[in-house]
């Protein structure tokens, strides 16, 4: 190609131009990985309210006792938390919030709570990491038990 400019035209070479695609096309899967957006998942549903309920001392009620399986749990999306309850009338709370890449978590049973993102699995009864790739537990979080309801403190 001839070209009467003195300046031949400037073109980015082909590795500059891979390399920027390849950084958006990963910047477009961690913003998917940590959007925690799936709310297809019935164990992500919030449970409703008890009738009447507003926000008193011990916080706002999240569920009734009778709302959390034992073995299992609820995911509070609104509010960020997982309430589980491990063995009977025993209640836990930790932070939605994967310690991996920051999804949310979603499924709760036989004592397990799974990231649906990487598949890390975490204790019910304290949080810990039972499988990663997580390497941290979630967090615990504050919640009170009040007769038959479950405020989050």
């Amino acid at each position: 190609m001839v070209s009467d400019s003195p300046h031949p035209a400037v073109r980015p070479a082909r590795r500059t131009v891979m390399a920027a695609a390849g950084a958006a096309g990963l910047a477009a899967a961690l913003t998917a990985c940590g959007s925690g957006d799936d709310s297809s998942s019935s164990s992500s549903s919030e449970a409703p309210a008890a009738s009447g309920s507003a926000p008193a001392e011990g916080g706002a009620v999240l569920a009734l006792t009778t709302d959390i399986p034992e073995g299992g749990g609820k995911v509070f999306e609104a509010q960020g938390v997982v309430v589980t309850q491990p063995v009977a009338g025993e209640f836990k709370a930790f932070s939605s919030k994967c310690t991996h890449q920051g999804c949310a978590v979603k499924g709760i049973a036989d004592g397990v709570i799974t990231c649906p993102c990487h598949d890390s699995r975490f204790s019910a009864a304290d949080g810990s990491v039972r499988q990663g790739p997580a390497t941290q537990p979630l967090p615990a979080a504050q919640i009170s038990v009040e007769g038959d309801e479950i405020r989050l403190v």
